[in-house]
């Protein structure tokens, strides 16, 4: 009989970054709040973490990030304007972002690596298994990714990380996981772990994607890992230690994405994923796609 492991109640979302590449705007607006069509990309981030039953989300913040404890706060003068203009459809969306889940915040001081970032949460963790979301990218809801790592977790137990082929020249982009082949398709063990390696370097074109499952021996070993690749902590090595002896925390499996995937950290992803989902929005894609057919073909 396969060993029933807990269920997992809480996510995590580091998001204490400076959003360089998107400077000026992420002068004083942080970049989790740029809008992916009139929405802030944070927003579908929890709303992914709570369609997967987390509703117990920690977002690891930093200086200047003000606004997001705001955004998923209530607006008391907000709403009673448009309570008073009986502008109820705006009001249900303003009350939407408020009732997603239980938020909370630390603050991680100093930016000192996304390995420093998790460890921030063992406070609020203590010793359960929980969900790291890395804001940068955003899973299509169509094609649930988070709910089926959980699922795989309370069933093999350890840690689960996401993976996505990607073309070998990009590897050195991504951590890089060296795998073995399970009865699933879309499960595989992991074995190995490498941060950004060359092409030559890379034990495959397998890379890591900004989705977790860990268990919560990872905090022990990243208050003793030393800072790696660009000086930083990175949660890729602590991991591969995880990998390399099952004794720790037991195993490391990944997941294997194959759907939709939009990728806001790059201003040219960016951009590509606030058309994609716009195209594909019932109030706005049919419009939308007409405009943006014409302006292709007349325009370019």
């Amino acid at each position: 009989m396969t060993e029933s492991f807990a269920r997992i109640s809480k996510a995590v979302i580091p998001a204490a970054g400076l959003g360089t590449r998107f400077l000026p705007a992420t002068k004083a607006t942080p970049k989790e709040m740029l809008p992916v069509v009139d929405k802030p990309a944070i927003q579908y981030v929890v709303e992914e973490a709570v369609d997967a039953g987390l509703t117990d989300v920690l977002m690891i913040t930093g200086r200047n990030k003000r606004p997001l404890e705001d955004h998923f706060d209530r607006n008391y003068e907000l709403e009673e304007a448009l309570t008073r203009k009986g502008d109820t459809e705006r009001l249900a969306k303003v009350h939407e972002s408020s009732d997603l889940a239980t938020m909370h915040y630390v603050r991680q001081g100093a930016p000192r690596g996304l390995g420093h970032a998790v460890l921030c949460a063992a406070p609020h963790v203590g010793d359960q298994p929980f969900a790291v979301l890395l804001g940068d990218d955003l899973i299509d809801p169509r094609d649930p990714l988070l709910s089926r790592m959980v699922e795989v977790q309370e069933r093999e137990g350890g840690s689960v990380i996401a993976l996505m082929e990607v073309d070998p020249a990009q590897i050195h982009l991504y951590g890089c996981a060296a795998i073995e082949a399970t009865i699933d398709s879309d499960v595989v063990k992991v074995t190995d772990l490498v941060e950004k390696p060359s092409p030559e370097e890379a034990p495959s074109n397998y890379a890591i994607i900004g989705r977790y499952v860990l268990d919560p021996a990872v905090f022990a070993i990243l208050r003793e890992t030393e800072p790696g690749r660009g000086g930083e902590i990175q949660l890729t090595d602590a991991l591969q230690k995880l990998a390399a002896d099952e004794k720790i925390g037991g195993p490391v499996h990944g997941v294997v994405f194959k759907g939709r995937r939009y990728d806001t950290g790059d201003r040219g992803d960016y951009l590509r994923a606030i058309v994609r989902l716009a195209c594909e929005r019932e109030d706005l894609g049919p419009e939308f796609r007409s405009w943006l057919r014409r302006y292709v073909s007349e325009e370019m």
